[in-house]
């Protein structure tokens, strides 16, 4: 059972530490302690004596998981594991050869406790949750495939995290599923989870992929099985909400939003008091705690403790969104059970990065209406957040009678539901102008990276970010390349119009522009024009020395990745997995995956520069559907 271990010098996963086997790491359920269970098995005990056929489908209500052990293939082979993860979990590299880490990831046994369980032991769970899919209400889903072994908190970062399985078999969440994943998504998720952890760009993560070659799971087609261990701070979605308001669970809804500011949060002081500015670090890191007149407040705006948690979980899908949109990757299934509370990337089905700039582009071909398309992933993200307003919006609206012993137990009064509907709109609404502002606030700063300015000036979101977008989509040009390209020229190579027109060709494809882009000439007229601009901008903030320019370029190669998991190059590894059996392309790739930046990995040099050139022609754009 081959192990293939990928290295990666990604900032804080190389700070220095005690590293643990996986039975020794640091273990908690806080989760499955501080929220009610399914009443069906209440306790570990209860669902480890119960046949696993039975704990399938069905109706879960008043509930915020069901204790279900994992139903593991009968033959798996662990091809993957990510070193940057196992530095972030606190896991020891070397214990990954060992039964009980293999046994672990693949479900073969639980590790939290030894022979039968005893109720106060450590035990699977599945979350229940429901969620808005394309627009409409979907009723509960949940952890269709997904079963949580424990919590762990690494010593050496105080970070808690939530690992899990997914595709390790049915739950009661599973609808008409079979509660399995195939290889095929598995190694799109293993691949990208970690990927985009490496570009900085908030995510939930991946430890291990193992696969079932000879298990056959029904897809569109029969298709190999796997599972992917997989961690995050949480695991709670915006859907976890939506399925208590749908059902008038006012009580859960509380513990909920309590379980989510005290423990995923560490505390109500952790969240966000009323922003100071609009401007500068106040907007992006405000100052955190409410004071007195933040939770007094006056009639309409008056604060509490939920609206601060609203605004905490709002800034943090605006800062994720703003990555999505710098870096251009789409998700291609923005439902709000894929939504995370924490601001995570999560749940990967049909997503991909751009290849050439087309706004209007959707990598799920299921999604005729352009919902989830690149563009629409900052509105759409705000249209999930005000479900969760609505869902809260009981306790938002309360204000100081938040803990009101009538409030807490009735509800709201008559006479005042007005002021409560009223205070919750305007505090929703405030929130949005919040989100809006962060969003572009992290949206900015990011793009001023990425083109190598050290300061943001108002102008440039026109003369420069826009222009340039519009100049890759006219010029049907790729996004990434674009970037990572212009890393490399200097400002005394774009110093004529005449040297402006030669390096613009340095952003075409190989084989040339397209049919739909115009003349050759038009366009190196066009790209000029923009470079000559982004000169005066460059020279205004570093000056012509050439230390200078050699620094700035340094800074730009190392936000501007030379390497992203394209969905041509996730094909062409999933088929030389799959099909051809070859296991170290897997570990090649996830090695590029994790150092992005790099300029080479100290693999096959020619295949490393494919990966990194010109997506091919034929295979830009790609689409792929839901199922895995």
């Amino acid at each position: 059972m081959a192990s293939h271990l990928s290295t990666s010098t990604n900032g804080a996963s190389n700070a220095s530490s005690k590293r643990f086997n996986i039975r020794d790491l640091p273990k908690s359920n806080n989760f499955t302690q501080k929220l009610p269970p399914d009443e069906q098995y209440r306790t570990p005990t209860a669902s480890h004596n119960e046949e696993r056929k039975k704990l399938g489908p069905r109706l879960v209500k008043n509930a915020a998981y069901t204790f279900v052990r994992p139903d593991p293939f009968e033959e798996t082979e662990l091809v993957g594991v990510s070193q940057t993860a196992l530095k972030d979990l606190g896991i020891d590299p070397e214990s990954t050869k060992e039964k009980d880490f293999k046994d672990a990831v693949s479900g073969n046994k639980i590790i939290t406790f030894d022979g039968e369980p005893k109720d106060s032991d450590i035990y699977p769970w599945a979350q229940c949750y429901g969620g808005y899919q394309f627009g409409s209400w979907a009723g509960q889903l949940g952890d269709g495939r997904a079963i949580s072994l424990f919590e762990t908190t690494n010593p050496n970062s105080g970070e808690r995290y939530e690992l899990q399985l997914k595709g390790a078999g049915k739950t009661p969440y599973s609808r008409f599923a079979d509660g399995r994943a195939v290889v095929r998504s598995s190694i799109r998720e293993f691949v990208v989870s970690e990927a985009l952890n490496a570009l900085r760009i908030p995510t939930t993560r991946a430890l291990s992929l193992v696969l079932a070659p000879e298990a056959r799971v029904r897809r569109e087609r029969m298709e190999p099985g796997a599972i992917v261990a997989r961690f995050a701070q949480t695991w709670l979605r915006l859907g976890t909400f939506d399925l208590a308001r749908s059902r008038g669970d006012r009580v859960l809804i509380r513990q909920l939003a309590d379980y989510t500011a005290e423990d995923v949060f560490g505390g109500w002081s952790n969240l966000p008091s009323k922003l100071a500015s609009t401007e500068g670090k106040d907007l992006l890191e405000p100052s955190r705690g409410a004071s007195k007149e933040d939770l007094e407040g006056e009639g309409e705006t008056q604060e509490n403790r939920y609206t601060r948690l609203y605004r905490e979980i709002a800034r943090r899908n605006a800062k994720m969104v703003a990555h999505w949109q710098a870096y251009a990757f789409t998700n291609g299934v923005l439902n709000t059970d894929n939504t995370s509370v924490y601001g995570l990337s999560i749940d990967f089905g049909p997503f991909a990065f751009l290849d050439n700039f087309d706004p209007n582009y959707t990598p799920n071909h299921d999604d005729h209406m352009l919902r989830y398309s690149y563009k629409n992933q900052p509105s759409i993200i705000w249209w999930n957040l005000v479900r969760l307003g609505e869902a809260l919006g009981e306790l938002i609206g309360s204000g100081a009678r938040c803990d009101e012993t009538e409030f807490v137990e009735q509800g709201v009064r008559e006479n005042w539901s007005d002021e409560l509907i009223k205070r919750a709109e305007t505090l929703i609404g405030q929130t949005g102008d919040e989100y809006r502002l962060i969003f572009m606030a992290e949206y900015k700063r990011l793009m001023t990276a990425r083109l190598g300015l050290k300061s943001f000036k108002e102008s440039d979101f026109g003369e420069l970010y826009s222009e340039l977008l519009d100049s890759l989509e006219a010029l049907e040009l790729d996004f990434n390349h674009a970037f990572r390209r212009l890393s490399y020229i200097k400002t005394e190579e774009i110093d004529s119009d005449e040297k402006r027109k030669d390096i613009a060709g340095r952003f075409f494809h190989t084989e040339g522009l397209t049919s739909l882009a115009g003349s050759e000439a038009d366009a190196r007229e066009r790209l000029a024009a923009w470079l000559e601009k982004y000169r005066s901008r460059v020279v205004e903030d570093w000056g012509e020395a050439s230390e200078a320019s050699e620094e700035r370029l340094r800074a730009m190669r190392a936000v501007n990745p030379k390497f992203v998991p394209r969905s041509w190059i996730l094909d062409e590894v999933i088929e030389r997995v799959e099909k051809k059996g070859e296991r170290e392309i897997l570990d090649r790739v996830m090695n590029m995956a994790l150092n992005p930046f790099e300029e080479e990995w100290g693999g096959d040099r020619e295949e490393e520069e494919r990966f990194c050139g010109d997506v091919p022609r034929y295979q830009r754009a790609m689409q792929c559907s839901c199922s895995s």
